[in-house]
């Protein structure tokens, strides 16, 4: 009760602008939905087709088989890649399983993908700044594995080296906080002083977006909440902005994750949702956060989106 009566009271919420779905996702989730109405035999899907576990849900509800790898999908059927993007050794082993192939890979990682291969080909190291664990990097590292060195934090940028100094460039995970990308990237140049890089940074314009708005919000609240998945590399690094303008950040899977001791105090709360995180968690939050007294809901809009990417061939 104490706890109950002390998330009471009315506040105001800072709805961060852009947030939720980003059109890499909004693809991705359209093209395992196409592949279930027009394939007339059961759809895999290799891997989260986004890291959401909603997402995922509503899918498999829907008829799509998760697996961990196409080795586990029957010969001649139908299987998408996820969002984030596969080695060539797993188009490969689809290939020699005969399966029905559905690319969803975000056209921005493909454009990793394409990057690392171009400095592969000329003989160059490629650090790419990353996450080692991360599905997106393992997949970017399978395009040249002889030749990509990732490169996971400033530590690793101290300590990293190339065969010939002078034939380095380097590539980015497309989810990353964007300063700490920069950062990073600026202490190889500092020791690489022949790096190439991309002529457009890597870090993808919805995960720039959603930073710079966490980034307005959390600096007028008195506490944030992310709506996202704990996998979500997007959804993460929200949170760590949010930290490091100082505010109180938590990561939440949705509305039933939401901690009382948390509104305690918390008179203005901002929101936002990773790219990967349907819109509605973010009603649900303000809808559940009315219970505790009146709400105002005010948008901290930093820029707008338009982008849309087309689908394959396989689904259009």
């Amino acid at each position: 009760m104490q706890q109950w009566a002390a998330a009471v009271g009315p506040r105001e919420v800072l709805l961060a602008g852009p947030r939720s779905f980003c059109a890499g996702v909004e693809r991705s989730i359209e093209i395992v939905e196409r592949a279930l109405e027009m394939r007339p035999h059961p759809v895999y899907v290799r891997r989260q087709i986004v890291h959401n576990a909603h997402v995922v849900r509503r899918l498999s509800e829907r008829g799509a088989i998760f697996v961990e790898e196409v080795e586990q999908v029957p010969r001649g059927a139908t299987v998408v890649l996820a969002a984030h993007g596969v080695s060539p050794a797993v188009r490969t082993a689809a290939q020699e399983r005969e399966l029905d192939v559905i690319d969803a890979t975000c056209p921005l990682v493909t454009k990793v993908h394409n990057e690392v291969r171009r400095y592969a080909a000329r003989g160059e190291t490629v650090f790419l700044i990353g996450h080692h664990d991360h599905e997106e990097v393992e997949g970017t590292v399978g395009e040249a594995p002889g030749n990509v060195v990732v490169v996971g934090d400033m530590a690793a940028a101290a300590r990293v080296s190339a065969p010939d100094p002078e034939r380095v460039a380097y590539a980015m995970q497309t989810t990353l906080a964007v300063d700490e990308a920069e950062q990073i990237a600026g202490a190889l140049r500092e020791r690489f002083p022949a790096l190439a890089g991309p002529r457009r940074e890597d870090i993808c314009y919805a995960t720039t977006n959603r930073q710079q708005a966490v980034r307005a919000v959390a600096r007028q609240s008195d506490l944030v909440l992310v709506l996202g998945s704990g996998n979500s590399s997007n959804s993460l690094r929200l949170v760590e902005v949010a930290q490091r303008e100082g505010a109180r950040a938590h990561l939440v899977e949705d509305i039933g994750a939401v901690d009382l001791e948390w509104l305690a105090g918390a008179g203005r709360v901002g929101i936002t949702a990773g790219a990967s995180a349907p819109p509605h968690l973010v009603d649900d939050v303000v809808a559940g956060l009315a219970g505790f007294g009146p709400v105002t809901t005010r948008e901290v809009t930093v820029a707008t989106e338009d982008v849309r990417f087309t689908l394959p061939k396989e689904v259009s």
